[in-house]
């Protein structure tokens, strides 16, 4: 409701600005555009869910500076520093890491005003008075249920124990108190399970980028996984793969299916990702295609986060094949460029993570050939990365922002979830061969149940989804993050500790909350 609060606020400003009448100053109006008036009917209620599905997309968008986005990657086995602009420097000099951190309190905030949005959704369709039909009540609760769970999930998993706000807070409250997380992960589950009860199937779902069943099926799962229950997250994941409204992608598709490539880069082209679009993979995806309603505003970062800046050494030119206009804020890992791939696996093709460059500027002596760094070159210019933020549009060379759809799950991801309750319930031929649906579709050696282990797992998941999954988040809900970065980041493994597991909690809540003790994390 935010979003449609202040257009309302411009509208009813822009009036006043052209009458100043005195008849209309003293003029009475009984209007008050709050939850309690606007959230009364379907009308309402639909544009709060279209608000909602706005303020969750600001978890990847809308940042202040082009850096935050690292926080999720940097300081983890897969990714390290690049040209950063800083909220990313805790993230990989823990030492650093304190209760001041902003982004810190960015994802804090952020989290919290999606729960209170969905809140406010969730009390005016509860409402006996809202003129609803039984089922377009259960549908608008399902769907801001889904995200509230969606949030709450993000929340503990990267804090553990939180406040727990289930209704609207409509007076300033100042003695929050944090929940034990047994609480928050029973509340999760009664809302994704209400959500796996009432959101239609993919196929039923009215309007484009709305949310599914299948997409709270498989959030559901890893929330079991979170919580130990590998079992119950099997049930809930192969509901996803025995849907049959998914599939592996094996052939071309797309726009560019007549041009070189492969059919596992085909679902990050744009113009690829959704699923009308021939993505069969795709699950729930956040649409914002350039000049589409309801599109971005070229808030979104990732481009410049992954896409090196390889334009700015002479003889480079801004372009297609090269993603556009990167910034490179962070680099790849040396363990994954050099490690984690083997064979021919198509994860590791030109076309998915490009590790050559040319010059490929027609007027310089060198147009080409190929591109020898210097050492300084590939702290963030010349560096492998992952092709799938590649966007570049000729009216906008610069690349203030990247437009392209955010495919926040896959039928991909479904599978390696699967894998992973299968190991931890003993299945480890079963793992094996939800594992090998994927090697199969990316040409790489099968494998068997003596190859699955939780690492093995985790390398698998980095191979498939490399800037697609929230890394940080993955290590701690996997309980790995401390003993994969020793290991497997050398360049930033010297300053983490146990408790860095788990984020600060941000000193400004600890301060405003003047009537109750919100408690630190230890160690910050």
């Amino acid at each position: 409701m935010k979003k449609l609060n202040i257009l309302l606020l411009v509208i009813l400003t822009s009036i006043g600005l052209i009458s100043c009448k005195k008849s209309f100053l003293n003029e009475k109006s009984d209007s008050a555009y709050t939850p309690t008036v606007t959230l009364k009917d379907s009308l309402g209620l639909d544009a709060a869910i279209a608000g909602l599905q706005e303020s969750v997309r600001e978890q990847y968008t809308m940042q202040s500076t082009q850096s935050l986005l690292c926080i999720f990657q940097v300081g983890t086995d897969v990714c390290i520093d690049g040209n950063g602009n800083g909220e990313e420097y805790p993230y990989h000099n823990y030492v650093t890491l304190n209760s001041q951190d902003p982004a810190a309190l960015y994802y804090w905030t952020w989290a919290y005003r999606v729960i209170t949005n969905a809140n406010q959704i969730i009390q005016g369709a509860s409402d006996s008075s809202t003129p609803l039909s039984a089922s377009g009540r259960k549908s608008f609760l399902a769907q801001a249920k889904f995200f509230r769970a969606y949030a709450y999930n993000f929340l503990v998993t990267l804090w553990g124990s939180v406040p727990l706000v289930s209704q609207p807070i409509t007076a300033a409250k100042t003695d929050f108190v944090r929940a034990p997380v047994d609480t928050l992960n029973n509340f999760i589950n009664n809302d994704l399970v209400y959500a796996d009860t009432y959101l239609p199937n993919i196929d039923a779902v009215k309007l484009p980028g709305r949310i599914s069943v299948e997409a709270a099926q498989q959030l559901l799962g890893e929330v079991y996984l979170r919580e130990g229950k590998p079992d119950l997250a099997q049930v809930e994941l192969l509901k996803v793969i025995n849907s049959g409204k998914f599939s592996i992608t094996t052939a071309r598709y797309g726009v560019k299916a007549s041009l070189p490539g492969d059919p596992f880069s085909d679902m990050f082209i744009y113009g690829n990702q959704r699923r009308r679009e021939g993505n069969k993979e795709a699950i729930w995806v956040e649409e914002q295609q350039y000049n589409v309603p309801g599109g971005s505003s070229s808030f979104d970062q990732h481009r410049r986060v992954w896409v090196p800046s390889s334009y700015q050494l002479s003889g480079i030119l801004i372009c297609d094949s090269l993603g556009g206009r990167g910034l490179g804020r962070l680099r790849l890992s040396p363990w994954l460029i050099n490690a984690l791939y083997t064979g021919n696996d198509m994860r590791n093709s030109p076309y998915s993570l490009r590790r050559n460059f040319y010059y490929n500027d027609p007027t310089n002596p060198k147009f080409g050939q190929k591109v020898i760094p210097t050492p300084a070159d590939t702290l963030f210019r010349i560096v492998p990365y992952t092709t799938k933020w590649n966007f570049f549009i000729p009216s906008d060379i610069n690349g203030t922002g990247d437009y392209k759809d955010l495919i926040m799950m896959r039928l991909g991801e479904t599978y390696l979830l699967l894998a992973e309750a299968q190991f931890k319930l003993g299945q480890l031929a079963q793992a094996a061969t939800s594992i090998n649906v994927l090697r199969s579709r990316a040409q790489a050696s099968l494998v068997t149940a003596s190859d699955i282990t939780m690492d093995f797992i985790l390398d698998e998941r980095a191979r498939e989804l490399i800037g697609e999954e929230n890394r940080r988040m993955t290590l701690v809900r996997t309980g790995t993050l401390l003993e994969r970065v020793k290991r497997l980041n050398i360049k930033e493994n010297t300053t983490i500790q146990p408790y860095n597991s788990l984020l600060p909690i941000p000193q400004t809540e600890i301060n405003l909350n003047k009537d109750a003790v919100l408690t630190q994390n230890t160690g910050y």
